[in-house]
C-alpha cells in the first residue's frame, strides 16, 4: 500500500512539473515573441476594420449612385435631354452592376444619344470594365449585336456575338438566330440556312427559338 501511495504521490508530482515546465514554455514564447503577436494581431485588426469600412463604404457608394440615377430618371423631359443624356454617362462610367446597365438602357430608350460608335463605346464599359454576373455581361453583348444588327458589316456584327456564339451561355440561341435573320436579310439564304441549323442542332437550346427556326426552314429555306 505504500508502494502505491508512494507511486501516486510520484504521479502528482510528475504531472505538476510537467504542467508548470509546459506553462514556462508557453509564456517564455509569448515572451519572445511579443512584438510578432501583437504585430499581428494589429495587422488583423486592421483588416477587419478595413474590410467592415469598405464594405460600408461601398454601401454608401450604392445607395448615392441610386439615389442618382433616380434623380436624373424622374426628372428627364425633353427639353434637358442633353443634360439628362450626361448625367446618365457619367453613372455608366461608375461601373456599377445594377445602375451602370440601367442608365445605358434608358439611353437607348430615350434615344438620347444618337451617334452608334458612342452607345458602342458605353457597352464595351459595361461589358468589359463592369463587374458583371456571367449571363448579364452576355445579355448585355446581345443587345449591343442588335443594335448593331441593321449594319452592313458582316465582320463586326460576327465579332460583338463570338463570346456567345463560342460558349454554352442562355443567349447562345438568341444569337444564332440573330445572325441567321441577318444573312436573311441579306439574301445570303445558305449561311442563313446554316445558321438556323446551328440552333437546331443545340443540345440546350431555346425552345421557342428551335421551333422558330423550324418554321423559318421548313416555310423560307426549303430546297
Amino acid at each position: 500500500i505504500c508502494f502505491k501511495k508512494y507511486d501516486l504521490d510520484m504521479d502528482e508530482d510528475i504531472s505538476i512539473i510537467n504542467s508548470n515546465t509546459r506553462n514556462e514554455k508557453i509564456k517564455n514564447f509569448f515572451i519572445q515573441n511579443k512584438k510578432k503577436i501583437i504585430s499581428s494581431l494589429s495587422i488583423i485588426i486592421i483588416l477587419l476594420i478595413s474590410y467592415f469600412a469598405f464594405g460600408e463604404y461601398q454601401d454608401i457608394k450604392k445607395i448615392k449612385i441610386s439615389d442618382s440615377f433616380n434623380s436624373v430618371t424622374i426628372n428627364y423631359s425633353e427639353s434637358n435631354k442633353e443634360k439628362t443624356a450626361k448625367d446618365l454617362v457619367k453613372i455608366i462610367n461608375k461601373k456599377n452592376s445594377t445602375y451602370s446597365p440601367l442608365a445605358l438602357y434608358f439611353i437607348i430608350d430615350n434615344e438620347l444619344i444618337g451617334e452608334r460608335k458612342t452607345i458602342n463605346k458605353l457597352f464595351d464599359v459595361i461589358i468589359e470594365d463592369t463587374s458583371l454576373d456571367e449571363e448579364i455581361k452576355n445579355l448585355n453583348i446581345y443587345k449591343k449585336a442588335l443594335l448593331n444588327s441593321d449594319s452592313n458589316n458582316e465582320n463586326e456584327l460576327l465579332q460583338i456575338l463570338n463570346p456567345l456564339i463560342n460558349s454554352e451561355s442562355v443567349w447562345k440561341s438568341h444569337a444564332l438566330y440573330l445572325m441567321a435573320e441577318y444573312y436573311y436579310s441579306k439574301n445570303e439564304k445558305q449561311k442563313s440556312k446554316e445558321f438556323f441549323n446551328q440552333i437546331i442542332n443545340l443540345e440546350n437550346g431555346n425552345q421557342e427559338i428551335k421551333l422558330e427556326s423550324q418554321r423559318r426552314l421548313n416555310r423560307d429555306l426549303r430546297e
